[in-house]
């Protein structure tokens, strides 16, 4: 496997021409010029990553990494942290929303073990990459090794790659875990400078008394672990959650092999958020599904310069959000290839008007 180095510099840029040709077809379409907003940049955007000027996409991919956290010791969910293997259980058996959406999106859920504290018996499907049974409590000490950061993130790479070798053309990115918005937070709040509190949301729904604990776990877990903003990895080390790390492996590793990802709510946007600032080539392969409720997520968004497909009020998580935007995807590129051009059709265009 690819050290992160490795797997960093095989990300390129946008493929120019790829996008030129598609930009001209759409210009040719039996419509007015850009008159499908941004099904039309999208389209154009696909043909950039990869290097098609007609992209297709059959299989169509959503990986969900689960993983528990030590700092749910100090109280920061209205969940206990029994309930991450309660999910993942519900998740293989086909019965959560992201498989009842992923269903419709005719997309393949591939559920992935990062941490999760608990064995699963073999045989039901799960992919077993555990680094460790959930991270350490990042508020009295560093969430996990620097070395476990960094096998995170190539687990997550590695599953892709296995991915892609069965056919994977679009990845969507989901997650699992109790406690995880206080990670992303903080590591929203390191890589962008903002208040903690304002980059903090309720997560699996806190109150106000339990918000401002929160908040202040978050602040006391920065002050003692001090991470690094230019050091992407210390970041996620101290303060991060395995499978954001794994999230974040799996986004270098599609960008790697040029295919989009369509990244999901809070905890997709932070890994997304670690792996730009980690590699700011793989902001192009990006496609924000939507924007969460989860106050943090509109930094995340902003700081790398991404519009939201979708405005759905969500924050379940688990790649619901990718699996809204997998069939926007899939109607951009059927406008682009199966649209008929104004010679094609007969019809005069504008430029024909006397």
């Amino acid at each position: 496997m690819d050290t992160i180095a490795d797997l960093t510099r095989r990300i390129q840029p946008l493929d120019e021409r790829a996008m030129a040709a598609a930009r001209a077809r759409q210009d040719t379409l039996t419509k007015p010029m850009g008159s499908l907003g941004r099904l039309e940049e999208l389209s154009v955007l696909v043909a950039g990553i990869t290097g098609r000027q007609q992209p297709v996409i059959n299989h169509r991919v959503i990986v969900t990494m689960a993983a528990d956290h030590g700092v749910t010791a100090e109280g920061v969910s209205a969940y206990p942290r029994e309930v991450t293997p309660q999910m993942v259980y519900n998740f293989v058996n086909g019965g959560a929303g992201i498989n009842v959406l992923a269903r419709r999106a005719n997309a393949r859920v591939v559920v992935v073990d990062m941490g999760v504290d608990a064995d699963f018996p073999p045989g039901l499907g799960i992919v077993d990459r555990k680094i460790a049974r959930g991270t350490n409590n990042m508020a009295a000490g560093p969430a996990m090794t620097r070395e476990q950061a960094v096998a995170a993130v190539l687990a997550g790479a590695e599953i892709v790659e296995w991915e892609i070798e069965r056919g994977l053309d679009i990845l969507g990115t989901g997650d699992m875990g109790i406690g995880n918005t206080t990670p992303s937070s903080a590591m929203v709040a390191t890589f962008t400078g903002a208040d903690v509190a304002g980059v903090t949301g309720r997560g699996t729904g806190v109150d106000d008394l339990q918000w401002a604990h929160k908040v202040e776990v978050i602040e006391r877990a920065l002050a003692l672990n001090k991470p690094d903003p230019a050091d992407p990895l210390d970041v996620l080390a101290k303060v991060g959650g395995f499978e954001i790390a794994g999230i974040a492996g799996a986004i270098l590793g599609a960008a790697a092999n040029r295919r989009p990802v369509i990244i999901d709510g809070f905890i997709s946007g932070a890994a997304a958020l670690f792996a730009t600032e980690l590699c700011p080539a793989a902001r192009d392969y990006l496609i924000a599904a939507h924007s969460s409720v989860e106050v943090g997520h509109r930094t995340i968004l902003e700081r790398m310069e991404l519009v939201p497909l979708l405005n759905l009020n969500l924050r379940l998580g688990e790649g619901t959000g990718a699996a809204l935007a997998m069939p926007l995807v899939d109607a951009a590129l059927a406008i682009l290839s199966g649209m008929a051009t104004f010679a094609e059709a007969g019809v005069s265009d504008r430029d024909s008007a006397v």
